[in-house]
């Protein structure tokens, strides 16, 4: 049986080696006695799904390149004639990384030879910027090309409805239909055809700039200073052109685009030394505050310099609670009986309660941004809820509904308007989030991503959660009651997540990431104090690594 399986992927290797471009071909001669490797390559095509294509780049089925990038976009263009006829268009976008105008341009040619109308731009912008085009160019759909925050050697694909949200779990499945249908040879005949590409000018960009202006809530005058890195990606423009009003300081080193990220181990603000370099630039100018956003912007990272000059990095839950707190009461007078706050339901509740607390509707997602935007377009439709701010704990926020997606443009603008504000009143954000604590109780939060790569990593995450659905109680000792959302809860789409749930409020939710090669833990405890909700951390994961790691 082995060997039927190795000769199966031999002559996958052969098939690429008949229609590949030399580059491609020469990666697969260099691998082909390698059966490992082979296998890693070939045992599968790159699954897409609500999160697109996301994986690492080479040459090879399993593999981001510019072959499974067109099968996917073949497959999309097909996708669009049946639904929206000869009228379809398409906006396109790319990051910073690596081979992203490549991808770019290889689905805008795609699309042109069948006939649909692209719109790309030539110049590279965060993702909130892509959705934002979708919906002011009217399109049918829009296409970004990013792997996020994953590490250097990564890149993705992602699909944007005409709304500009990202495409949701029916019309996911429903693409990858016609995805499956199709095959890398044609692809590769296509990539030679082309046809006419529209170019995208500042004019756009410029309207995007306008709708994220239309969300400013403090605009009075402050001496804040403010140390600002784009860690290499997208944000470095438009993030600079949102706080022209401040005092900010760009990190050199990590201004320009690289898709190397060559200063940093992973460009992703979670990891507690992607803002080591901005921390130490802030300490040396005395700054009031330090921002990161991702490589596609979508997301932002802080650090807020307490009373002994030392600075003190905000989980996303953190940097959430504050904004809802800042910007519900900067809102105060116009929120209503519909106003509506929006999380994903392995976020903390604190700004949930903090919402509450203002009379808001809270409602839940599962896990991803899309999921928020696909509310705003209930919301619009059906006219009984208002979208007022959506947050994720993996510092994805929005406020407004220009666009469809976390925007890490809007969300650094809200932040420094924050800590200004905060600053008017002698205070920095640590003690707008003690006071938080003080009236809401002390909110612990946490992730653990174990990282298991290739094929045996996904067998062994598959084993992993099937043993916390067969031992959870006795791993998560005292928690009363489980909710499986593989079984579908409430209008929740099914998704293979976990979540374990104690009466105080405190929680753990177990799931594999949809975008990297990694099963996720993530941990919410709430206790009367930080010693004490440490304390029951600690213990709670070390019972997690045993699992995990025994």
């Amino acid at each position: 049986m082995c060997g039927v399986v190795i000769m199966d992927l031999k002559e996958k290797l052969n098939q690429w080696l008949a229609f590949a471009d030399e580059k491609t071909k020469n990666e697969l001669t260099s691998v082909m006695n390698d059966e490992k490797e082979v296998e890693d390559r070939f045992y599968k095509d790159l699954a897409f799904g609500t999160g697109g294509l996301r994986g690492v780049m080479g040459a090879g089925s399993n593999r981001m390149n510019v072959y499974t990038v067109g099968r996917a976009t073949l497959g999309l263009a097909n996708y669009l004639a049946d639904k929206f006829g000869s009228g379809a268009s398409v906006a396109i976008a790319y990051d910073t990384r690596n081979n992203s105008s490549q991808f770019s341009l290889a689905a805008a040619r795609i699309l042109a030879a069948k006939g649909i109308q692209v719109y790309r731009y030539k110049y590279c912008i965060p993702v909130p910027v892509l959705s934002f085009t979708t919906r002011r160019l009217a399109c049918s759909a829009g296409i970004m090309i990013t792997a996020s925050h994953n590490p250097k050697e990564y890149n993705g694909y992602k699909v944007y409805d005409e709304t500009g949200c990202q495409i949701c779990t029916e019309a996911a499945a429903e693409l990858l239909s016609y995805i499956e249908k199709e095959d890398y040879a044609s692809v590769a005949a296509l990539l030679d055809q082309g046809g006419e590409i529209t170019e995208i000018g500042d004019e756009i960009l410029n309207d995007y700039y306008k709708a994220v202006s239309a969300q400013s809530l403090y605009t009075e005058k402050s001496d804040i200073k403010i140390v600002y890195t784009p860690l290499h990606g997208t944000g470095n423009i438009p993030v600079r052109e949102m706080l022209k009003n401040f005092d900010v300081s760009v990190v050199k080193e990590q201004e320009l685009p690289d898709g190397d990220f060559s200063t940093v181990r992973s460009p992703n603000p979670e990891e507690k030394d992607a803002l080591n370099i901005a921390i130490e630039y802030a300490k040396e100018i005395g700054a009031d505050l330090v921002l990161g956003t991702d490589p596609d912007c979508d997301r932002v990272g802080i650090a807020v310099r307490d009373a002994n000059g030392e600075y003190t990095l905000f989980t996303g839950n953190q940097t959430g609670a504050l904004l809802v707190k800042f910007v519900l009461t900067m809102k105060k007078d116009t929120l209503n009986e519909k106003s509506t706050l929006v999380k994903t339901i392995v976020t903390s509740e604190l700004g949930a309660n903090i919402a509450r607390s203002f009379g808001l509707h809270i409602d839940e997602t599962l896990t991803g941004f899309k999921y928020i935007g696909d509310k705003i377009n209930q919301y619009e439709k059906d006219g009984n809820r208002e979208f007022v701010i959506g947050y994720e704990e993996s510092y994805g926020y929005l406020v407004g509904t220009y666009a469809r997606d976390k925007d890490g443009v809007v969300s650094s603008m809200l932040i420094c308007q924050m800590a200004a504000w905060y600053k008017a009143q002698g205070k920095t954000l640590i003690d707008g989030l003690n006071e938080i604590y003080g009236e809401y109780g002390y909110f612990l939060d946490a992730l653990d991503p174990f990282v298991l790569k290739g094929k045996d990593g996904a067998e062994k995450i598959s084993a992993l959660m099937d043993t916390f659905r067969a031992d959870g109680f006795s791993v998560f000792e005292g928690a009363d009651k489980v909710l499986d959302y593989s079984k579908g809860i409430d209008d929740l789409p099914i998704e293979n997540v976990l979540k374990f749930v104690w009466n105080d409020g405190s929680w753990v939710a177990v799931r594999p990431s949809g975008t990297e090669p990694k099963i996720k833990i993530y941990y919410s405890v709430r206790e009367e104090n930080r010693q004490k909700a440490h304390e029951r951390l600690e213990k709670i994961r070390d019972r997690v690594k045993n699992i995990i790691e025994g």
